[in-house]
């Protein structure tokens, strides 16, 4: 096996073409953080973009952030940091879920493949929604790019969030530019505590239909409040609602909001560092870190069916459960096997949505289908695509679908 580390985009553009010209298909990766989710590529070689590093371009008065792909995300974040700046979106760090031994790892172009977000999801939207452009090397071996540095109208396909959610299926991006938005000056959290999941549910569309301007919110039941928070959440379960902005626009909200939920059994504030630590446990999936290799689910839905559909899975087997956006997404942990058919039926019984096994003994994510099976116009819609990027299938062959399944 061999490991090509590209260091400039021509490198990279001169390893797929050998790659195609050999027929030696190429697992794409960045410093292999997400590795472990998705089938087992089927490729002898890699192609790690470790060393294709640097920000190529950073504006702050532009808001504005060019990076090559394999930029670690943590030295963004350090720099946009000290320009009171962020990635609005929040991506997520898999690395204490999946248990790489890795924190606060990953790249940009990873988080441009895999389409990051956190908690913020509902008000900032998720990484296609901020990425303004993309250099990148698609499966053909040809050179292309999509997008700019700067927000317009443009005509044609925006190839930029094509790649979004694509896991380096379509094409090897060498280079991401990103909108950046400044930092909140104040955050705080309202914890509701003691509320059961349905009158959660609840809370939490009233929160987010009124004029508090909720930018996250997230309902942990009783035995997932416990593990978060350090203690500050207390014993029962705790709906979560941060609150972001000016220090005197946040204090009015939090008022408001205070009184419109004010039939909650209890009420605590978390302010600054306390509900920033809090919401990277819930964005990172804490709870379920545990060092296991229990199938853990990321489910996404409506939020308002959300819990009944739990309750329906938990009358059939014993799993683990709590509540982000509102509700829209539901992270599972079952305790033996992964039980996809079952799950899948009941999220299309309770309005429809789609469920991906994040996490799982080698022996099931082979067997699995991980990624929510596609209806059949939309899988031959994506097969097209594939083979107009990737005709000879040499980009993370397998990832997405098995290649058993794909019937290849």
């Amino acid at each position: 096996m061999t490991t090509f580390t590209p260091t400039t985009p021509d490198e990279t553009l001169s390893t797929v073409q050998w790659a195609l010209g050999e027929s030696q298909p190429l697992e794409i990766e960045g410093q292999g953080s997400k590795r472990g989710i998705g089938h087992p590529v089927q490729a002898a070689h890699t192609l790690s973009l470790s060393k294709l590093t640097g920000v190529t371009l950073y504006e702050p008065e532009e808001l504005v952030l060019s990076a090559r792909a394999g930029t670690p995300i943590a030295e963004i974040e350090k720099l946009l940091a000290a320009n009171r700046q962020e990635l609005a979106f929040e991506p997520m760090d898999y690395g204490p879920l999946l248990g790489t031994g890795q924190k606060n790892a990953g790249t940009i172009g990873g988080v441009l493949a895999t389409n990051l977000s956190g908690p913020r999801r509902l008000k900032a939207g998720a990484a296609r929604d901020h990425v303004l452009g993309i250099n990148a090397v698609s499966g053909r071996g040809e050179a292309f790019k999509s997008g700019g540095r700067v927000v317009k109208n443009v005509t044609g396909y925006d190839l930029s969030k094509l790649m979004a959610g694509s896991w380096g299926t379509l094409a090897v991006v060498t280079d991401v530019t990103f909108k950046v938005l400044p930092a909140a000056e104040t955050e705080t959290t309202l914890v509701l505590t003691g509320l059961l999941d349905d009158v959660a549910a609840s809370a939490m569309a009233l929160a987010l239909g009124s004029s508090a301007e909720v930018a996250s919110a997230a309902h942990l039941p009783e035995n997932i409040a416990r593990l978060v928070g350090g203690g500050a959440l207390g014993t029962d379960a705790a709906t979560l609602l941060r609150l972001e902005g000016f220090g005197p626009s946040v204090a009015y909200r939090l008022a408001r909001l205070r009184d419109l939920l004010k039939a909650a059994p209890g009420m605590i504030e978390l302010e600054g560092s306390a509900s920033k630590s809090l919401w990277r446990e819930v964005r990172d999936c804490a709870p379920f870190a545990d060092g296991t290799d229990k199938p853990v689910w990321r489910v996404s839905m409506a939020p308002s069916r959300a819990h009944e559909m739990v309750l329906a899975l938990r009358m059939e087997l014993a799993a683990d459960a709590y509540y982000d956006w509102q509700g829209g997404l539901v992270w599972l942990r079952m305790e033996n096997e992964p039980e996809a058919a079952l799950l899948r039926g009941l999220v299309q019984q309770f309005g429809g949505g789609h469920a991906t096994l994040v996490r799982a003994a080698p022996h099931w994510r082979i067997a699995t289908p991980l990624f929510e099976p596609q209806a059949a116009p939309l899988a031959a819609l994506s097969a097209r695509v594939k083979h107009e990027f990737d005709s000879q299938n040499i980009l993370n062959p397998g990832r997405m679908v098995a290649m058993a399944q794909a019937g290849q």
